[in-house]
């Protein structure tokens, strides 16, 4: 074996770690992490007290956000708080009185229903119980 022949060997060899230390971590970006799931399927989402009239609030159910929405003194909604687009997080409109992803500007009204926008189909709607002055939300 020659000089050229060793270095061109030598050169092949070292190429497979270099490459796999460069691919293996675009590689696991591109892999979503695994996050179990929570198994809760009811809530607290706020008190009474926290949310005035036309109020709206980002909760927690489990690993995604949920919003809730008080639409009069007795009238609670709550949907999962992200897109059914791309997965943002939507927002309330007090001025439109609509359900809002910032996004690609998608509209939803007070039922879930997706109205303008790229949304491909509602959002998901919780029950909501109140009791008390605490307002749980349940999956349905």
């Amino acid at each position: 074996m020659n000089r050229r022949k060793f270095t061109d060997w030598l050169l092949r060899i070292t190429s497979i770690p270099v490459a796999a230390s460069i691919l293996y971590p675009v590689l696991r970006f591109f892999k979503q992490p695994e996050v179990a799931e929570g198994t809760a399927t009811t809530v607290e989402a706020a008190t009474t007290d926290e949310l005035p009239v036309n109020g709206w609030k980002i909760f927690r159910f489990g690993t995604r956000p949920g919003i809730l929405l008080r639409i009069s003194e007795e009238e609670y909604r709550a949907f999962a708080a992200t897109c059914t687009h791309l997965d943002c997080i939507v927002q309330y409109r007090d001025d439109k009185r609509m359900i809002w992803c910032a996004c690609h500007n998608g509209l939803f009204d007070l039922s879930g229903r997706n109205v303008s926008g790229p949304p491909p189909r509602p959002l998901e709607q919780y029950r909501i119980n109140v009791v008390g002055d605490k307002v749980f939300v349940t999956r349905t």
